[in-house]
């Protein structure tokens, strides 16, 4: 371990092995898809459970409030969370929205009536949401490139992780007549955060914060810490250095503004927003809310009412649904982003209809349905979560950060000073996701208490929209350095060195003596004030 200069409050003692710091890395990130995959599954389980429903004596109206509360936090949590991922640090911010999550969770395990256990939710979801964009921009900007496919992808896919812990714990608690049967697994919801608080003291700053806040030579070693295990003269670590000193160089003499406005000035800010900020509304509406957040009522209308089998089959979706998003990060790293979640989109479509279909013929003759119409509505259901796992769970925090890659001002709705899209752009599309979150959670129990199989047609048809727009829209990141990434946008690249995986792999050598003179002579760069 070596005591590494952070630029803020929050000391750390960092390993000199990349490989293990990657791991850390990872590690003290997972609170925000753990804790979200755990209060979706545990909702589940809850929402089964009678100790539960009856103990809030709820109806589909408060079922909608009390699941869909968490994400009316995370709306307030997105609204700041840009602001202070880039005021106070990428470290900092997730530190301080593992305490928020915390006290929420310590509410929420308390609550004595609805609007308590609302209100924990609430700052619940506030401290999820700062987690999550600040966690998202953290490993994007200080993963090295070679493995931020799986280091940013296994962020989300984590949410699995916790959403497994939490179909267990429900499922070990579903006998129990007290309220402990919900109690108990809130209060565990906490871990996680503990965990991430634990693990921050062992990772660096972001090296991309570093020199926007004109932290030059701790952002040099971050850079060798997580690319070359601390050697400062390696000429992947320098490439990686130099390709951040030369995009801000750039940035100053374009004469970028500060003016909000300039996120909106001209067409590739604007092309580069709408692209960026479309993973987390095409995510939300994709139709995973009803599985994630109301499988008793999916399974319900598919002929399965058993609260125990219910519950057995809330931990084996999560078993299957983290094997697919492993299987899809390794798609998106080795297939790409655009076609991964392209096809994920189509056989999202043709299940959200066949799922419409089988689930009417079982509403239209219940009591005459036949094993395999059930147990077949249920396996397509199992098939629509692996599709949807295996391209929007590692997409949601991996695409949107490396789209806003470029230092430009803050968004329109957020009072700030002067900070970089990536953190506010992952914001934007947490708050767009979040927005829509609130609605389609609330209304799910209803709609599926009025028209049943028809919710899964009208879900389907807007899917179809969904996978037109990533074909015509989206485009392809895959092995590029988050810098590297502009000149898809910009049409040029705003660094001499080669691209650093040519580097990396012998393909392109890289003068190291030259390099080290144009760093001395780089001095000159100040941060934006």
């Amino acid at each position: 371990m070596l005591k590494t200069p952070t630029g803020t409050w929050l000391p750390a003692w960092v390993p000199q092995s990349t490989l293990t710091l990657s791991f850390l890395l990872m590690f003290c990130s997972i609170v925000q898809s753990a804790t979200g995959g755990y209060d979706g599954s545990m909702l589940n389980g809850l929402n089964i459970l009678v100790p539960y429903t009856s103990y809030f004596n709820l109806t589909p109206a408060t079922t909608g409030l009390n699941t869909a509360s968490v994400f009316i936090g995370s709306t307030f949590g997105t609204l700041v969370s840009g602001v202070m991922t880039d005021r106070l640090g990428r470290r900092p911010a997730i530190f301080w929205a593992s305490v928020v999550t915390l006290i929420g969770i310590v509410i929420q395990t308390a609550a004595q009536n609805i609007a308590m256990f609302v209100i924990g939710r609430i700052i619940l979801g506030v401290g999820s949401a700062i987690s999550g964009v600040s966690s998202g921009v953290f490993l994007n900007e200080t993963f090295p490139q070679r493995w931020r496919t799986w280091g940013a992808g296994m962020l989300n896919n984590f949410y699995y992780v916790g959403a497994l812990i939490a179909a267990g714990v429900t499922l070990g608690t579903g006998q129990w007549q007290t309220t402990w049967a919900w109690r108990l697994p809130s209060l565990i919801q906490g871990i996680f955060s503990i965990l991430c608080i634990v693990i921050l003291p062992f990772v660096p700053e972001s090296p991309r914060w570093l020199v926007h806040e004109g932290h030059y030579e701790y952002a040099r070693a971050s850079v060798a810490q997580t690319n070359s295990d601390g050697d400062l003269s390696d000429p992947v670590a320098l490439a990686v250095y130099k390709e951040i000193l030369d995009a801000l160089e750039w940035e100053k003499k374009e004469g970028r503004t500060m003016s909000p406005k300039e996120i909106v000035r001209t067409p590739t800010a604007r092309r580069r927003l709408l692209i960026g900020m479309s993973a987390g509304p095409f995510s939300c509406i994709a139709g995973n809310i009803i599985a994630s957040y109301y499988l008793g009522a999916e399974l319900t209308t598919a002929g399965i009412s058993d609260t125990l089998d219910q519950l057995k089959a809330n931990v084996v979706l999560n078993v299957w649904c983290l094997a697919c998003a492993l299987v899809g990060t390794q798609l998106v790293a080795g297939w790409g982003r655009k076609p991964t979640a392209l096809t994920s989109e189509i056989l999202l479509v043709i299940c959200l209809f066949i799922i419409g279909g089988l689930s009417k013929m079982y509403a239209d003759d219940p009591d005459n349905a036949s094993a395999s119409l059930v147990y077949g509505d249920v396996a397509v259901m199992f098939l629509f979560q692996g599709f949807y796992s295996i391209a929007w769970t590692p997409l949601l925090y991996l695409y949107p950060p490396e789209v806003f890659s470029v230092r430009i001002p803050g968004l329109p709705f957020i009072i700030q000073h002067r900070y970089s899209i990536r953190a506010n752009g992952l914001a934007f599309t947490t708050l767009a996701l979040n927005l829509l979150a609130c609605v389609f959670v609330f209304i799910m129990p209803i709609g599926l208490d009025n028209i049943g199989w028809k919710m899964y047609m009208v879900n389907g048809s807007w899917d179809i929209v969904i996978a037109v727009l990533i074909a015509v829209f989206w485009v392809e990141t895959k092995g590029k350095t988050l810098e590297e990434i502009d000149a898809l946008f910009e049409g040029e690249k705003h660094s001499s060195v080669p691209d650093v995986e040519q580097v990396r792999k012998g393909q392109a050598t890289l003068d190291v003596g030259a390099i080290e003179k144009q760093l001395q002579g780089n001095t000159e760069i100040v941060k934006y004030e």
